[in-house]
């Protein structure tokens, strides 16, 4: 099955869990043509179909609760219950059982491509490194979540940047294009469930974010509460697409469980009501952009904390981390580098593929 039937046959299981913003996915065909970094992070589906063929073996080893579509651009920041900045992944859409390695390998795989997309400095090598040395000296040390308060001064300084600007963030909220027509109850009740007071008058909104998600469903409700702005959104969510590929597994949704489990402060305003994921948007809930860095340092920095995030959600499956470890002491050489490599060219290859159909 080559990357044009995948992405139909994809689409139509979509369609028959949620209702799709057709528009909204058009533009992400369009984003896949474009370059080789957006078209693999739009299609974790694909990554799953040639995963096996190109990492056999790494397929072969203990299978945990991972984040599955794990990327460079899927780390950011949110406030926990005592209002503490803390850092990590911060989505978790195709969550599910997979074997430990695929987090790091799609980790690495995203490095390289933004590397090769001039949107990291470092060389693969270097990137592959540094992720495996930040995961392995978590799993040995039993985690630890990201609180920018006492600790991590370079990780606070990016995230209280002048890109987490509160006016540049809420001119954004503002341009978002009012909805018009009705909306489901269920995203209705998810919404208002989050406000801070009950009967707040807010206006309703239509968002387009992320890749992978694109097509999906994004409301968001802005209101004027207290003297300033809040603003929560709703995006609806499916199974993961590892269900898609295999139909026989269960259709639960286990972004819940994946936060539950982790080690992690977590984001109260993160919360599943039914099959939508509502949460907090504010200048501090947000992702860290790569452009911030500045400096190779500061990335080799990063990719060490990604791997480290990357154990805190792995120890969640505590049962398996001496597995996990003891496998990680039997490879040698430059294995997570290979596999990204590996990956990285047969993701390439589809997007020739994909950007051919595009323009004949």
């Amino acid at each position: 099955m080559n990357i044009i039937k995948a992405t139909k046959k994809f689409e139509d299981w979509l369609r028959l869990h949620i209702r799709i913003v057709e528009p909204d996915l058009q533009f992400k065909h369009e984003q896949m043509a474009a370059s080789l970094f957006p078209f693999f992070r739009a299609t974790f589906f694909r990554w799953l179909q040639v995963w096996p063929e190109e990492c056999l073996e790494l397929d072969r080893v203990p299978r945990i609760l991972s984040v599955g579509d794990l990327h460079v651009e899927n780390f950011g920041t949110w406030r926990d219950t005592d209002g503490r900045l803390v850092w990590g992944v911060n989505d978790f859409d195709e969550a599910s059982l997979f074997p430990y390695t695929m987090d790091l390998v799609r980790l690495a795989t995203s490095a390289l491509l933004a590397a090769q997309a001039k949107r990291l400095a470092m060389k693969p090598k270097e990137s592959a490194s540094a992720i495996l040395q930040g995961y392995e000296r978590g799993m040995e040390e039993g985690g630890r979540p990201f609180v920018l308060a006492e600790s991590h001064e370079w990780l606070r300084a990016i995230a209280e940047s002048k890109l987490r600007d509160p006016v540049v963030f809420w001119q954004k909220m503002d341009r978002l294009p009012t909805l018009k027509g009705g909306i489901p109850e269920s995203a209705r009740e998810a919404l208002e469930h989050l406000l801070p007071e009950r009967g707040l008058p807010y206006r309703l909104a239509r968002r387009r974010a992320g890749l992978g998600s694109l097509g999906h469903t994004r409301l968001v409700a802005i209101a004027d509460w207290k003297g300033g702005r809040v603003a929560r959104e709703a995006k609806a969510l499916t199974p993961s697409a590892l269900q898609w590929l295999n139909p026989k597994l269960p259709t639960e949704i286990l972004y819940a469980a994946i936060l539950r489990r982790a080690v992690r402060c977590p984001d109260p305003f993160v919360q599943m009501r039914g099959h939508w994921i509502v949460r907090r948007l504010s200048p501090h809930c947000s992702r860290i952009e790569l452009e911030a860095l500045g400096t190779t340092r500061a990335e080799c920095w990063l990719l060490d904390a990604m791997g480290r995030e990357t154990a805190n959600i792995h120890l969640g499956t505590e049962e398996k981390r001496r597995a996990i470890l003891k496998d990680l002491r039997a490879r040698k050489g430059n294995w997570l580098l290979g596999a990204a490599q590996a990956m990285a060219a047969a993701m390439e290859r589809d997007w020739r593929v994909w950007r051919e159909r595009r323009q004949s």
